[in-house]
């Protein structure tokens, strides 16, 4: 089988943290991994950001990432990308002529990519598999301001898509329900598969080394966050957390050591984007900048270093249709203290696996972190079972999951031609 995956907006390989590179990113580069090891063959498009970019990245086994020319060859926005789309498309069709390749399945990743499946899709007459990985209309419902509000024409775009769509990928049960309730979607077209997370790279390590290796002191007390630098992530929710943490327990306050990964880090202030200059005024506000570090963007192969290293991963989102750097944590053994929002309170069993809070409740996320920090043996069974949770999301598990997907619709889709077929010739 040869699948056609499409990332359109951004990049497996894009830097994870920055405006448009988070779990999605990770998920779609691990998962043709994983499916190129089982002798699926993969070809991921996306829109090339740099002008000197190789058109054809080989990634792993079976799998090349694919860079095509539409646009400006720059970071630019969702929105205005969608002009740029017919070029998209035109150019992945010549490159598959040009391979004289032709692809068994789209399997396609956010509502941009969603459109130009469904352009392909006609001339290919292949079946798509589509993940929206973020919802507008669930965005919108926790939208607090109007620069974080999606357009009708999103939300358009994502009706149509569940309605058109060959299947539907949801990674909770809720993701589901939520795309019934907003869209009215059919939640027969809709298969409940979970994220995965790389168990060889995530796992319990050593603290005090990956302390050592991050420059933390050894008797810090050590709150992590991992995540793109917008409103929706919470972490003013974190930072207000924390001054709570000092007011309640001043002789913590020269060991208190937030750490947000995500954005720029402290010497890039000229590249802060809005939501990242009103996190800064916000800990100068509370007179917590001292403890609060904004560390920047951090390869993927360093972040096992941040979850170990830490007494608590916080997990502030007001909206996560999954949560990836949650799922993370637990596996190398942190305790997540999360929201109690979308995926994150269904991948952690709350006072078991891990903690969770009403979104945007600073004052139950310092109390949750106050009665980890104080209880010792609270924590210890936390870390212990997080890693027990984490287990059952390995990608092996996943892909099997992804690939019986695969060839229910791509059986459905041959069926339906050759019905066609008949009728022509009858």
């Amino acid at each position: 089988m040869r699948v056609a995956m499409l990332s359109v907006h951004s990049s497996p390989l894009a830097r994870l943290g920055s405006k448009e590179a988070g779990g999605m990113n990770v998920y779609v580069r691990e998962l043709a991994r994983e499916l190129g090891q089982r002798g699926i063959l993969v070809d991921i498009f996306t829109r090339s950001q740099e002008r000197d970019a190789p058109t054809i990245v080989p990634l792993s086994r079976g799998v090349r990432l694919i860079n095509l020319h539409a646009g400006p060859t720059a970071p630019y926005d969702k929105y205005q990308l969608l002009t740029y789309l017919p070029e998209f498309v035109s150019r992945v069709r010549c490159f598959a002529d040009g391979e004289d390749v032709s692809y068994d399945l789209i399997h396609s990743h956010y509502w941009l990519s969603g459109k130009a499946a469904l352009a392909l899709r006609r001339v290919w007459q292949v079946p798509v598999v589509h993940m929206f990985h973020t919802l507008g209309a669930m965005k919108n419902s926790v939208a607090r301001s109007a620069e974080e509000v999606e357009t009708s024409h999103r939300i358009a775009i994502e009706r149509r898509l569940l309605h058109e769509v060959d299947a539907v990928v949801a990674a909770t049960p809720l993701d589901r329900a939520q795309m019934v309730w907003h869209y009215g979607a059919d939640p027969g077209r809709i298969r409940v598969i979970p994220c995965g997370v790389d168990l060889q790279r995530f796992q319990p390590g050593d603290r005090n080394a990956a302390r050592t290796a991050l420059s933390i002191a050894d008797d810090a007390i050590v709150l992590v966050c991992v995540g793109r630098m917008e409103p929706l992530k919470g972490m003013d929710a974190l930072i207000r957390a924390a001054a709570r943490l000092i007011d309640h327990h001043p002789e913590w306050r020269d060991r208190l050591q937030v750490v947000l990964v995500g954005g720029e880090d402290e010497t890039q202030p000229a590249q802060w984007n809005s939501e990242q200059r009103r996190l800064d005024q916000l800990r100068r506000t509370l007179g917590v900048q001292a403890q609060v570090q904004f560390v920047g963007t951090q390869p993927q192969e360093r972040l096992p270093l941040y979850y170990v290293a830490a007494d608590v991963v916080a997990a502030p989102s007001h909206y996560e249709s999954f949560g990836l750097a949650a799922l993370e944590a637990l596996a190398c053994g942190a305790v997540v203290v999360a929201s109690n929002v979308g995926g994150l309170a269904l991948t952690i069993e709350d006072r078991r696996s891990g903690l969770l809070f009403p979104p945007d409740n600073d004052a139950a996320l310092a109390a949750h972190i106050e009665r980890v920090l104080t209880d010792e043996d609270l924590a210890a069974r936390l870390r212990s079972a997080a890693v027990q949770r984490a287990a059952e999301y390995s990608w092996p598990t996943i892909a099997r999951r992804i690939i019986a997907l695969y060839e229910d619709v791509t059986t459905a889709n041959a069926a339906f031609w050759s019905a066609r077929r008949l009728v022509r010739v009858s």
